[in-house]
């Protein structure tokens, strides 16, 4: 079981995020790799809020192919170069995450695996097991 929570001795929260998540019970856990925003063809767009987009598209792939869905997700650390302009970062990160709140932190980089690379993200999820 997963418990979400923003104590109240804690300021609120700045942006979509939980302060803390946590998980107890027989559980699956899945942690991914860094995704990138790359069409599954290799190519990688330009502008990096499309990156964005992409990568996380890609955070759903994978969960799918494990079974899993955007709210079985614990733990987002994007990894940004460039300059975002924060209220469009703001509007695809809420898109895709829906009214769930999942631990995350963002930090912005000098540079990636490649420069063509603006957005990297990590993520972890668990889904209690039935």
């Amino acid at each position: 079981m997963k418990f979400t929570r923003n104590p109240e001795n804690i300021h609120k929260p700045v942006a979509q995020y939980a302060h803390q998540i946590e998980v107890t019970g027989p559980n699956r856990w899945l942690n991914l790799s860094g995704q990138l925003g790359m069409e599954i063809d290799g190519t990688v767009p330009e502008n990096p809020l499309k990156q964005m987009e992409l990568a996380l598209e890609n955070i759903k792939r994978n969960l799918e192919a494990a079974e899993m869905v955007v709210s079985d997700l614990t733990k987002l650390v994007f990894y940004l170069v460039g300059d975002f302009e924060a209220n469009q970062r703001r509007k695809i990160i809420s898109d895709f995450l829906g009214e769930h709140l999942p631990c995350t932190t963002m930090i912005y980089v000098v540079a990636l695996a490649a420069p063509v690379f603006k957005v990297e993200i990590d993520a972890w999820a668990c889904k209690e097991i039935e």
